[in-house]
């Protein structure tokens, strides 16, 4: 019967490709034709250990970077590579509050070989905004991204434990100095005694730089969490 209902759903409202709107067969996520799913990206070994940054070839080792300054979280993933038509999805899901895109998301997210490392959490930990842009924006992306990508923990997702404590700028235009400027001491943790010796995972929608993510990471640290891994659906590798 379910079967059925399906196909008269397809026949009443066909469903279109999220990447070029084409006409799919099916409604069953996710939501590209064959030509765009092929430019999806999954990332994976090797890479680097703690921030999982890509590399071309070789072993999972540490990058320069974490070597030199390692960052505040223990380790770090993103699933997908950020390029069309995954970074179309995102867009019009972070600017346009397109909702639909989620389902697909969390279709493509459960396909990576990185959503099997993750310690099973305390608190899952999406990544504030700030009250203004919250009533701009309507919603939280980071919030849906989690809810989508992690349905067997929902009840571990916390909104109201860490705080974007003032405006800042879109960090889009913002060289990787001018992100860490911007997000310095944005976030305060609401109540340390909740995050004493837990272990979050912190999520987020696109890893950039890392200023963000970082920035959230330091906050938790001081409220005293034993461990902080770090889920972003995509990564960003333009200069």
């Amino acid at each position: 019967m379910s079967s059925f209902l399906e196909a008269i759903k397809d026949l009443l409202f066909p469903p279109t490709c999220l990447g070029c709107t084409r006409r799919l067969a099916t409604s069953r996520p996710p939501f590209f034709c064959a030509d765009c799913l092929a430019e999806v990206v999954y990332l994976g070994s090797p890479c680097c250990a703690c921030c999982g940054i890509p590399f071309p070839t070789g072993v999972d080792h540490l990058c320069g970077d974490c070597l030199v300054h390692p960052p505040a979280f223990d380790v770090a993933r993103s699933v997908l590579l950020y390029q069309p038509p995954v970074a179309t999805v995102l867009r019009t899901l972070k600017f346009g509050g397109q909702l639909t895109g989620l389902t697909t998301l969390g279709a493509l997210a459960s396909q990576s070989p990185f959503m099997h490392h993750f310690t099973p959490p305390d608190y899952i930990v999406p990544v504030p905004l700030h009250l203004s842009r919250l009533r701009q924006r309507g919603f939280n992306q980071a919030r849906s991204i989690a809810a989508a990508c992690f349905p067997h923990w929902q009840d571990r997702i916390k909104i109201n434990l860490l705080l974007r404590n003032r405006p800042t700028v879109p960090q889009t235009d913002l060289s990787g100095e001018e992100r860490r400027k911007n997000l310095k001491n944005a976030f305060i943790p609401v109540e340390d005694i909740r995050f004493a010796k837990k272990r979050i995972l912190l999520v987020d929608d696109i890893f950039t730089t890392g200023s963000t993510v970082s920035e959230c990471s330091l906050a938790l640290r001081r409220a005293g969490v034993a461990r902080i891994e770090v889920f972003t659906l995509a990564r960003s590798l333009a200069p």
